[in-house]
């Protein structure tokens, strides 16, 4: 997806400046928590009513996006 910008949005007002889908107060990290725990992108639209799921794979693209500018190294 080339246009997760178009789903996410900063707001220093809303959530601290944290990444969120545009015009809710559900941040990327809580999408992305959920589909770590094991959650489907369908279960995750259906916990949040305001998600779609466009906006589900606009998190995962901004998290690619943000894995190719830093790379965190795991513990050993």
């Amino acid at each position: 997806m080339n246009n997760w910008q178009e789903h996410i949005a900063t707001n220093p007002n809303i959530c601290h400046g944290k990444p969120c889908i545009t015009g809710t107060r559900i941040m990327v990290s809580v999408i992305l928590d959920n589909l770590a725990e094991g959650l489907t992108a369908d279960e995750i639209v259906a916990d949040y009513p305001p998600l779609t799921l466009p906006d589900i794979r606009a998190a995962i693209a901004y998290a690619a996006a943000l894995a190719r500018e830093e790379e965190l190294l795991p513990l050993r």
